[in-house]
């Protein structure tokens, strides 16, 4: 604090709601925001760890053999001592491999998806193909029609024979 801003101090010395209030400083009336302490998060939120980060932990843990070794890994990565005891609970019951899989559906091999594939494609150009086979069908007895409507010009119509 400078000499000029010591001498500006108002006060009584006693504690009270006006103590020591520097004569630049806004007032009372006005409001001041607060400014967020960075250390602080907004809400809480509750970690998460993966179970490879969880094996790791615990593969670490079980190596250190000097005193004091196991509270500054615990230090270091911001956990506590139960956080090791669920844990390895867990890796004996065999819980923490299980979580190490991939979720959801297994994948299936690439010949099976190619299979899949090739499947849906034959099943729509089948589809297609029917469909053309009508069409031409459709076109020939439109023809027949219209041959047997308009006949050869000229040309006189043949009586059946027996």
């Amino acid at each position: 604090m400078s000499l000029r801003q010591r001498k500006s101090i108002e006060g009584n010395g006693n504690g009270g709601p006006g103590a020591q209030r520097v004569v630049d400083e806004r007032s009372a009336g006005a409001t001041l925001t607060p400014v967020p302490n960075p250390e602080l998060a907004e809400r809480a939120h509750r970690r998460r760890f993966t179970s490879e980060y969880k094996l790791a932990i615990l593969r670490e843990a079980d190596g250190l053999t000097h005193a004091g070794e196991i509270g500054a890994l615990l230090r270091r990565e911001g956990l506590y001592s139960s956080h090791l005891s669920v844990w390895r609970r867990l890796r004996e019951q065999g819980a923490l491999e299980a979580l190490c899989r991939p979720r959801g559906r297994t994948k299936a091999e690439l010949l099976e998806t190619e299979n899949a594939e090739l499947r849906r494609r034959l099943l729509r150009t089948e589809a297609e193909l029917e469909k053309a086979r009508r069409v031409i069908e459709v076109q020939g007895n439109v023809c027949a029609l219209l041959g047997e409507l308009h006949g050869p010009m000229g040309a006189k119509p043949t009586e059946p024979t027996e």
